[in-house]
């Protein structure tokens, strides 16, 4: 908030100091080891505040209203809800077991889990607390996207190497698409004409069609000096404008920076030690990356392509989103 300049004038200077930072964007992050979230006021790149949560916090997800935050509290074998007001944990969903990650269909309501010890994706009603369905996926689901149509919602599968389609309309997993070793992570684009999926293992990024559900093109990653078994995708975040794909590189410690259009990796930025995922601030002009080992924050400037600051936080950070 700004407030107009003759009022500027009369504020008391420590007035003014909260009013700012009441309005200044906040990151959220998951402390795997910690059971806790730590708050970043992405006005002075401060942690503001340490929350403690449910056991092994991973997944973080925003409601679309930016009033809620859903937590993944992976071994406490439940999805809890905190009111970003006050930031408590005013309830918990019945999720399945071992949720790790999630995502949020547009309607705002409708959440999909991966449960991995289950083998199985859990869809609850956030208003209701009602399971709507389990569906049978691949050993070990983990990757879990929702298009931004609302019409697919996708998961991944560790051990079955695979892509799991499941239609949101009637719940049913009607495509599987077969991808490299260990696939972690999937993220449409903006128009919802591509996915890309991460393989961890693999060392590959798939890039599938979403209309023919077939793989279009598959990325690879050399950095100078390390070796390729430590070059591990994970996070992978798309830029709106689809100018950018930034993939993080796990225990290589580097984000590849790669041309959207032309799938060309333009560079590798060195961030923390096993970098697992990133989340963009409102504008996309900054990237943050949570670095498990090192435990702490890479920001990244999007339009320079260079690390900025490191941000430390508590132990294994996992997850980050940003309330604008």
């Amino acid at each position: 908030m700004r407030f107009p300049k003759f009022i500027r004038s009369a504020l008391p200077a420590a007035l003014m100091a909260v009013s700012a930072s009441s309005y200044a964007a906040v990151a959220y992050v998951s402390n795997e080891k910690d059971d806790t979230l730590s708050v970043i006021n992405l006005d002075t790149m401060e942690v503001t505040d340490t929350i403690e949560v449910g056991q092994r916090p991973r997944g973080i997800t925003l409601s679309k209203d930016m009033t809620k935050l859903y937590i993944c509290a992976s071994d406490s074998d439940t999805v809890q809800i905190m009111d970003l007001a006050t930031h408590s944990i005013i309830t918990e969903l019945p999720s399945g077991e071992d949720p790790e990650q999630f995502a949020l269909h547009p309607n705002d309501r409708h959440l999909y889990i991966a449960n991995e010890d289950d083998a199985l994706v859990t869809v609850v009603d956030t208003e209701t607390h009602d399971v709507l369905a389990q569906i049978d996926v691949g050993v070990e689901p983990e990757g879990m996207a929702v298009s931004h149509n609302g019409k697919w919602a996708v998961n991944t599968s560790e051990t079955t190497n695979m892509v799991h389609w499941i239609d949101t309309t009637t719940y049913e997993l009607v495509d599987n698409t077969l991808v490299d070793q260990r696939p972690r992570h999937v993220e449409f684009n903006k128009d919802d004409s591509l996915l890309w999926a991460s393989s961890e293992i693999g060392g590959t990024v798939s890039v599938i069609d979403v209309e023919s559900r077939q793989i279009i093109k598959k990325l690879t990653f050399e950095i100078p000096g390390i070796h390729p078994d430590k070059v591990q995708p994970v996070g992978v975040k798309l830029t709106d404008d689809g100018k950018y794909a930034f993939v993080a590189l796990g225990p290589s410690n580097h984000v590849a920076v790669i041309d959207a259009k032309t799938y060309d990796v333009k560079d590798y930025l060195l961030v923390g030690r096993r970098v697992w995922h990133m989340e963009f601030n409102e504008d996309e002009s900054q990237l943050y990356t949570t670095n498990g080992v090192s435990g702490d924050i890479s920001v990244v400037d999007v339009d320079k392509l260079k690390v900025t600051k490191s941000i430390k936080v508590g132990r294994y950070p996992w997850g980050v989103v940003v309330k604008p």
